[in-house]
């Protein structure tokens, strides 16, 4: 099929503005994400088979993923699985911007709602729940739409997970209190004496990394870095469109502050009321979340509603800047600003699926 691309006043974002330096998301204590197969490898199995087709929408948080997925999905026969470490909760449906009932009317959408508030999940738990949804979907004709802003996960679903010793509580106090005592440029250090290669590429401000690293080393003798190219690249599941949604950035952050105070409208502070008293504690992984851990300050008398709403503003802000440092990263991913550019995005998904395998 013979596809003219759209004309548009705008072309595809392919390059971004300079950016604050900021961390990226952490690993979980139990696995780490592999890189990604290189872009260039052709999209078949070591058996020459062709790999079934996903499309990844990604990008930062309020960018208008969600609503792009379901007008997709809608056009292309689609299923939109979820890529969003918060949205996986139930009665958290708020806090973490879950597609409403309009959304999920347009499509079917998986790895929602799934969990409670209290249950652990990793990121190689999402890859293996979410290539089991995605093969159903194949299965049924579909086109799955993995949708989301959680990084980890979709670095999980195609790279793979090294499955390395699980945490040690004891020893990951020990070397943050000394980080925090003697600087973590000196553990930085001490890492770069026991496996060079890691420590090369950590900044000192990456303290989470130079912890866990320094940490399974001193597990398993082997250095990280060994244990990455022992496993290198595994078969390429998935040939995959991974299509951004980015906006200008003080378009952005009108966004989350427009966000923010819808949420607060639509009952977030019932919500987390709800939530503690059923039991769910302050403390949980998904309770510290930003908009949540803000809310349990306000209803423990900490902070007032108005403090609470401008810390998850604060927050949200730089959960955005972190999100786009990891996003941009990826040279693969075709960037494009949303809504005004949905026509070079419809163009894109169209030429994927159906062009030649």
């Amino acid at each position: 099929m013979n596809h003219q691309p759209p004309q548009e006043s705008e072309s595809p974002v392919t390059s971004h503005q300079s950016l604050s330096p900021s961390h990226l998301s952490p690993v979980t204590a139990s696995d780490s994400p592999l890189p990604q197969s290189p872009s260039h490898q052709s999209p078949v199995t070591s058996h020459g088979l062709p790999l079934p087709r996903i499309i990844i929408i990604q990008g930062p948080t309020a960018t208008g993923k969600s609503e792009l997925a379901a007008r997709l999905a809608e056009e292309f026969n689609g299923e939109i699985v979820g890529a969003d470490s918060l949205q996986l909760y139930r009665g958290m449906e708020i806090g973490s911007a879950a597609p409403g009932p309009e959304l999920r009317g347009r499509a079917p959408h998986h790895l929602i709602g799934i969990l409670d508030p209290d249950a652990p999940f990793t990121a190689a738990d999402y890859a293996r729940e979410a290539g089991e949804v995605i093969a159903g979907i194949l299965r049924r004709g579909g086109i799955p739409f993995v949708t989301g802003g959680t990084g980890l996960y979709l670095r999980a679903l195609l790279g793979g997970m090294i499955e390395s010793p699980a945490g040690n509580d004891g020893l990951r106090r020990e070397l943050a209190q000394r980080g925090e005592l003697h600087g973590f440029a000196s553990l930085l250090e001490e890492l770069k004496q026991v496996d060079p290669e890691t420590g090369a590429r950590l900044h000192p401000n990456d303290r989470l990394r130079i912890v866990r690293a320094l940490e399974v080393c001193r597990a398993t003798g082997v250095p990280f870095s060994q244990m990455t190219r022992e496993h290198g690249f595994r078969e390429e599941r998935y040939s995959v469109l991974k299509v951004g949604i980015t906006r200008e950035r003080s378009q952005l952050y009108r966004r989350v502050e427009e966000r923010v105070e819808g949420m607060l409208v639509d009952g977030l502070v019932d919500e987390v009321r709800g939530l503690l008293a059923r039991g769910y504690s302050p403390d949980l992984k998904s309770m510290r979340a930003i908009g949540y851990k803000e809310i349990c300050r306000h209803l423990s008398g900490e902070i007032t509603l108005h403090e609470a709403a401008e810390l998850i503003k604060r927050d949200t802000r730089r959960y955005v800047k972190r999100q786009q440092t990891w996003f941009f990263r990826d040279s693969a991913t075709k960037w494009f600003e949303y809504p005004e550019n949905f026509a070079s995005i419809r163009y894109a998904v169209e030429e994927f699926i159906v062009s030649p395998r």
